[in-house]
This record gives C-alpha cells, structure tokens and sequence, in this order.
C-alpha cells in the first residue's frame, strides 16, 4: 500500500470508529480486507471478506486496521475511514464503482472524492483497493454510521415513554371531587339535627 500511509498492527484489539468497522485489516501483501474472528497469543485468525476462508495471521506481517491507514493528499494526509464516509455519502447506499474499471475511470471519480489526493504517490493499485474495500465493506453490511444508530435508539426510547405520560394526564380531579361530594352532604345533614334541638329549647 504505497498510496497509503500506515501503522503497524502491533496490538490485537477493537479499533474505536464512527463507522462499524471494529476488527476489519488489511495484510501487506494479500488481496482484499480481513474480519478477525478468533485471537490467540501470537497470532489472530482472520477470515477473508472475498472468500470467506480463515486463517491465522502472525504479529510478524505487515497488519493494519482500517483506522491507522491514510490517503497521501497534497496537503495533510486523509484519514481512509474519512474518504470511506464520503463515498457512502455520495453513493448513499449503492456501491461504488468496481475496481476492475480502466484505471482513467476510477482517477476520475476519486477526483470527485478527493480532489487534492496525491497523484505521485497513491499509486494504481492503491486506487483499485480503495473501490474494492468499499464495495466488500458494502456487501457486509458494515458502512452504518453507529452516532445514526444512537439518535434512532434515543427517538424510540421517547417514544416508549411518551404513552406512560398520556396515562398519568388521563387521571382527572373529577373522581377526586367525586370522593368529596358525600362527606359535605354528610356535614350538611348533621346541621338540621342541630338548630332543630336549639329551637326546642
């Protein structure tokens, strides 16, 4: 990945993304993007979002996550995961174009995604692995951005509450008042008996 710069993997763990990408790599030298799904001591097993086969991968190999990698641009450097939410802004929900375009094709389009990339070092190969990381990501259902998910689980949660609410407005004064009317009927009866008794005298 000359295009891009990068951190070694030295330390098995979550990657913490706004997008649900935690456990998603790339290995120097193997095609595609990797989920791991198992860790050992030395090594993690991996699963190939292209094939679907597993196998372990060794804290020897050139291992990053997609968190630690950047766009080489002609100013600062870009995060991947920054160009990655431009292009589903973009795409909204489609894919992206397949990487196997003529390479003239896929230049132009990450123009309109990046204008200022760096034409000297992101390299031919590093643009096709930005299209084909897209469209793996996509069809694994991975480019949800989880703040979106928050703000839906705090509208329905409101929304559970709000029939509690209604409930506690729907009790009126009125059987209270109800409850009052006998007592001061009672009161009143009770005062005849009284001047009746002070009239006999």
């Amino acid at each position: 990945m000359v295009g891009f710069t990068t951190k070694t993997f030295s330390t098995f763990g979550e990657t913490k993304l706004n997008m649900s990408l935690k456990g998603i790599i790339a290995i120097s030298g193997r095609p595609g993007i990797f989920k791991i799904v198992a860790q050992g001591k030395n090594n993690v097993i991996v699963e190939s979002m292209l094939d679907k086969k597993r196998f372990p991968a060794y804290a020897s190999e050139r291992i990053s996550t997609l968190e630690d990698i950047s766009v080489f641009t002609y100013d600062e450097d870009v995060k991947l995961t920054e160009v990655l939410k431009t292009m589903q802004e973009k795409y909204a929900g489609s894919k992206a174009l397949s990487h196997k375009e003529d390479i003239p094709v896929l230049e132009k389009e990450l123009r309109t995604l990046l204008p200022n990339y760096d034409e000297n070092k992101v390299y031919t190969s590093d643009i096709r692995k930005l299209f084909q990381w897209f469209n793996l990501l996509h069809d694994a259902g991975l480019l949800i951005d989880d703040k979106a998910e928050v703000v839906e689980e705090v509208k329905e949660s409101k929304e559970i509450k709000a029939p509690k609410k209604e409930k506690k407005k729907t009790v009126s004064p009125g059987k209270d008042m109800a409850a009052k009317a006998p007592k001061s009927a009672s009161v009143k009866k009770a005062a005849p008996v009284k001047t009746g008794s002070s009239r006999g005298k």
